[in-house]
């Protein structure tokens, strides 16, 4: 059974001033109440992700996500760290550019060859059901992401309220699957006939513009290429078999669906309050 619980957000429980004291602060003496103060999509992130960060303990070794939401996570971290809160933290980056920004914040880094169990993970995600399935991988680092998340004993999901949805696939945005570039039109072609009945159904090779103004394949830190999906009215289909089905398709390396993998949600609304949904 899942346990949803509102927790307020109180600033004695924070190591550090709140970043959004405005929340806290008492009301002054008034005829007029104040406006309410409305958090932008970037601070329910970070409100999200620092809620998350009171998991973390010292000694701990840390799977660390990528992505805008999981940034703050890493700032938090660094934080506490650079004040001594926390000591003794190993961090197993999920993407090269996470890499790349928690070694200029000074977090100790291994990985998962050194490290096959992971206390807990903190990461985004593009979509939760109401599951707690995800969609990851928007951000094109899914295959690492699955694979370090995969090997947690807790992973902490931080998401703002907009990647709440119905089903999977439901916000009309890319559902990602990861494939080897060799023959890659020819797993294209096959991932189209897995849903050549299902009606508002599209599937497209993820590209990037280079500087020159020439179009080429969006390529993973793992050397692959992304085929992203769409689905009109969310995956209607049953999401394990779903699963098997994709990844029975030679050339497909991953997909970006995240099935009974998060343990916690943590997610944030525009009023500050914070909604932690357990598995």
């Amino acid at each position: 059974m899942r346990g949803v619980s509102i927790i307020p957000i109180i600033p004695q429980t924070l190591d550090m001033p709140t970043p959004f004291p405005h929340l806290l602060s008492p009301s002054p003496p008034s005829a007029v109440a104040p406006a309410a103060v409305v958090l932008s999509q970037d601070e329910q992130k970070r409100v999200a992700a620092y809620r998350a960060v009171d998991f973390v303990q010292s000694g701990m070794v840390l799977g660390l996500g990528t992505g805008s939401t999981a940034v703050h996570a890493l700032d938090r971290i660094a934080d506490l760290l650079r004040r001594g809160v926390l000591h003794d933290i190993v961090g197993i980056p999920t993407s090269k550019q996470t890499e790349s920004i928690a070694r200029a914040l000074k977090i100790p880094l291994s990985d998962l060859d050194a490290h096959p169990v992971i206390d807990l993970s903190i990461d985004g995600a593009d979509e939760v059901d109401p599951f707690l399935n995800l969609v990851k991988g928007r951000g094109g680092s899914l295959l690492r992401e699955k694979m370090i998340e995969g090997a947690t004993k807790k992973f902490i999901v931080i998401v703002d309220e907009s990647k709440m949805v119905g089903r999977l696939g439901g916000s009309g945005l890319a559902v990602p699957v990861e494939i080897v570039p060799f023959g890659w039109s020819y797993t294209l072609s096959k991932l189209k006939a897995l849903f050549e009945l299902e009606r508002g159904f599209n599937a497209k090779l993820r590209t990037r513009v280079e500087e020159d103004g020439k179009e080429v394949p969006f390529v993973t830190d793992n050397g692959n290429y992304i085929i992203d999906l769409y689905f009109e009215n969310g995956i209607e289909r049953d999401l394990g078999m779903l699963s098997d089905s994709l990844l029975r398709i030679v050339g497909v390396a991953e997909h970006g669906m995240f099935l009974g993998m998060a343990t916690s949600v943590i997610v944030a609304n525009k009023d500050g309050e914070i909604t932690v949904i357990n598995k």
